[in-house]
């Protein structure tokens, strides 16, 4: 597990949390049309298939998962860096 000191520099912070799928992504999608190359976004999750979900969106889409952090309150922060 990473340590908070080894985090991304987050440009963008976007809180998808209670949302189901397909719209966390659809979020994300949308957050990272608004960042230039190389920036990073994080994304607040609570659906149980986001962590798969971020993983095919990533290889789909070519942007970077970063990482992937669960939260003791069952909530899931997604670090994307734009391609």
């Amino acid at each position: 597990m990473m340590m908070c000191s080894d985090l991304p520099h987050v440009d963008l912070h976007i809180d998808a949390s209670g949302l189901t799928c397909p719209l966390p992504i659809l979020r994300t999608k949308k957050a990272l049309a608004q960042l230039e190359s190389g920036q990073v976004l994080s994304v607040l999750t609570t659906d149980s298939h986001a962590l798969r979900d971020f993983q095919a969106f990533s290889r789909q889409t070519g942007n970077t998962l970063l990482a992937q952090l669960e939260q003791s309150d069952g909530h899931l922060l997604h670090y994307m860096q734009r391609r």
